[in-house]
């Protein structure tokens, strides 16, 4: 290829490099967007789950040691202190175990549309352990 055709391919692919530029930017825009929904989204499970683990071991010391309150009341309050609510307690009077589901709001997040809520399950037993 001579010099002034070079040249005039040269001039031909001018503006080619932002289109590619404005690609990765955009590409880079909605990684970053799912890496900020991924993070929303284990952070809002993480809440429950330690919610579900509050509400749970608080519903079994209440089987154990009652204090005149419900189980499931003293569950939902423990879910509500860490900012989820109480979706179930299975922790009747008289029983040694208690099962609780505790959700959290996740909220909309940016790729995907809608509502999403966070769930956890936590189980807590009461006994002795020994022989």
């Amino acid at each position: 290829m001579t010099r002034p055709a070079f040249a005039r391919r040269l001039r031909a692919e001018r503006g080619s490099i932002t289109v590619v530029a404005a690609a990765v930017m955009a590409l880079v825009a909605v990684l970053t967007m799912g890496a900020a929904d991924v993070g929303k989204a284990l952070v809002a499970r993480e809440q429950s789950q330690a919610a579900a683990d509050a509400a749970a071991l608080a519903a079994a010391q209440e089987l154990v040691m009652p204090t005149g309150r419900t189980p499931a009341k003293l569950a939902a309050e423990y879910a509500a202190r860490n900012g989820a609510t109480l979706a179930s307690c299975t922790c009747a009077p008289g029983t040694t175990e208690a099962v609780v589901e505790a959700r959290v709001v996740v909220g909309a997040l940016l790729l995907v549309p809608g509502d999403h809520v966070a769930v956890a399950v936590a189980r807590a037993t009461v006994g002795s352990s020994g022989p």
